[in-house]
């Protein structure tokens, strides 16, 4: 049963707390972390299928490098696929956040802009202006990770319903590359939808914030690295995952991470993973 009292995970040391209850956004999740360690703490901004929101609640600003040599402080955003070398740091011992990863779907209502964040780390206050330092504090007044959850959920579904969703065909082609672990054609797609290639790849593009294609490949990309830090040999998640081979599938990984399928395996994001989001989108 989940439970929104911490559990313990080394290597990141990590305290992660998750929802008592289902939460009533579809595509939304989210989880609690704060760290026992004694050193500095950085953590991989890395790609996934779904953009990340995080609320800086330590005692120190979160400081996340986007990449290409920016810097951003306190509460951000990162999109589905974000530079090489993206990464947050945190004073040892007094790092904490509320993390929530946003299925494009919605994504593009609760945050908006979405090419614009495909690739982007962004504070959240550039999208949510004042608004993001209301529920901030909030958050850090909460005396309970639900309490925090249950703020967080409303304001979520308050700009969720503001915002403007998606194409339904869009989202229809979303959740079907997801259940297709990526392995779906775009020409078939856009079939099933009624639309010709070139318009699904127009209105994907401009709502969900990258191509169909790499849309797909980021999905399949996500699922391999999963795949691979379970112990699956290279060889079994390339044939599992849909690539031509090895070479293929070390490619893809280096492309949306910079590192080679091994390093992607003992990734210290990778080991959290099932405990915070044992339901991935």
């Amino acid at each position: 049963m989940r439970s929104a009292e911490p559990v313990r995970v080394g290597l990141p040391a990590w305290d992660i707390a998750v929802p008592s209850r289902p939460g009533r956004l579809a595509g939304a999740t989210m989880a609690g972390f704060s760290d026992r360690a004694d050193t500095l703490v950085e953590v991989e901004v890395v790609p996934h299928p779904a953009l990340m929101v995080i609320f800086d609640l330590g005692d120190q600003p979160l400081v996340v490098d986007d990449g290409s040599g920016q810097q951003q402080r306190g509460c951000v955003t990162a999109g589905l696929a974000p530079p090489h070398g993206a990464r947050g740091r945190g004073q040892a011992g007094s790092f904490a956040c509320l993390q929530v990863r946003l299925s494009p779907v919605i994504a593009h209502a609760v945050l908006g802009a979405a090419p614009e964040l495909s690739g982007a780390v962004t504070a959240l206050d550039d999208l949510w202006g004042r608004d993001a330092a209301r529920i901030q504090e909030r958050l850090r007044a909460a005396r309970s990770w639900d309490d925090r959850f249950a703020i967080a959920e409303v304001a979520l579904a308050r700009r969720h319903d503001a915002g403007r969703a998606v194409d339904a065909e869009v989202a229809y082609c979303w959740r079907r590359m997801v259940t297709g672990r990526g392995q779906v054609r775009v020409e078939r797609l856009a079939a099933e939808v009624g639309w010709s290639r070139k318009r699904l790849w127009a209105r994907f593009r401009s709502q969900i914030g990258l191509t169909p294609k790499r849309a797909a490949q980021l999905i399949r990309f996500d699922h391999a690295a999963h795949r691979l830090a379970a112990g699956h040999s290279a060889a079994a998640v390339a044939a599992d995952s849909g690539y031509a081979d090895q070479s293929h599938l070390h490619r893809d990984v280096m492309t949306f991470t910079g590192a080679t399928p091994a390093t992607v395996a003992s990734a210290p994001f990778l080991a959290v993973d099932d405990v915070a989001w044992p339901a991935r989108p």
